[in-house]
């Protein structure tokens, strides 16, 4: 009798450790809350009371604000940017005084988002110069690539930094085992932009923007690097601008040069010849500036 009822305490015992647990992982969740009182300011750069659609740079600094928010995305001419700070510029490039809408989204708790829009009337009057046209794309496309055999031909440096990538720069064919080298990519005269990612079917970029925007991968990691990340052609739009004097290349959507990094998608041309262009880009965590040289083939 005494090991039977030894027996019958044990078993309540452990029953009644089961229903504890139980009840220690039971979790609960927070509200799910939509984003609310959302709040778009505008600053069109060089905008005065006699020049009330800026100075013709095009360029339109935006800060959103809202109750609830965890983060924001900016959407224009259906290209997506993520901006979690709520704050996001544009150089909009159509010769003249146009207005441009541009769509916030508002990130919540659980991704329930809230949208609102603002609408700005921008003064633009760049004209690229014939010479650049010619370069870029020629009489109507030309195909480039990164400079593979030259020595620096992509690197880093300090944003704003105009000695080249003075942190680093790859020697020549550094990047042979990267998805680079035989990504090839078409500017052409009726403003589209197309990259082809070559026989191996893979780009490379920077890990957390990389996968941030264009999604997750089984592909591990090099350090901050994904190598081989495995992406197909497509086709996205340019224009070109000169904000500060800079001649820039913006381009729509997650379209991007050499090495993704996110960002604002614009490249500044720190110089170009009729067959050669020297290209930098800040990357979305504003932490480096990124330098590609490319040649026309």
């Amino acid at each position: 009798m005494k090991n039977i009822k030894f027996i019958f305490q044990t078993m309540l015992l452990v029953s009644i450790f089961v229903l504890t647990s139980c009840e220690e992982e039971t979790y609960e969740f927070g509200a799910i809350i939509a984003p609310s009182n959302i709040q778009i300011d505008s600053e069109i750069k060089g905008a005065t009371t006699s020049l009330p659609y800026g100075d013709g740079t095009g360029e339109v600094s935006y800060t959103a604000n809202a109750d609830n928010a965890i983060s924001y995305k900016f959407i224009f001419n259906g290209s997506e940017t993520i901006a979690p700070s709520g704050t996001h510029t544009y150089t909009f490039s159509n010769t003249g005084t146009h207005i441009y809408n541009v769509i916030v989204q508002v990130i919540g708790t659980g991704g329930v988002i809230s949208s609102s829009a603002i609408q700005s009337e921008v003064l633009v009057l760049y004209e690229p110069p014939a010479e650049l046209l010619e370069t870029l794309y020629g009489t109507g496309t030309k195909t480039w690539r990164v400079k593979a055999e030259g020595n620096k031909h992509f690197g880093l440096g300090p944003v704003g930094g105009n000695a080249g990538p003075e942190w680093y720069g790859a020697g020549p064919n550094d990047k042979v085992d990267t998805g680079m080298y035989d990504d090839r990519y078409v500017f052409n005269s009726d403003g589209t932009f197309t990259h082809l990612v070559g026989a191996d079917g893979t780009v490379f970029g920077r890990h957390t923007p990389m996968v941030a925007d264009l999604g997750p991968t089984s592909e591990a990691p090099n350090g901050d690097d994904i190598e081989n990340y495995p992406y197909a052609d497509y086709s996205e739009k340019m224009s070109l601008s000169a904000p500060g004097g800079t001649e820039t290349i913006s381009l729509t959507g997650l379209a991007f040069i050499g090495y993704y990094t996110g960002g604002s998608h614009q490249y500044k041309i720190e110089s170009r010849t009729s067959n050669e262009i020297v290209l930098r880009t800040t990357d979305a965590a504003s932490q480096f500036d990124w330098w590609f040289t490319l040649v026309a083939e």
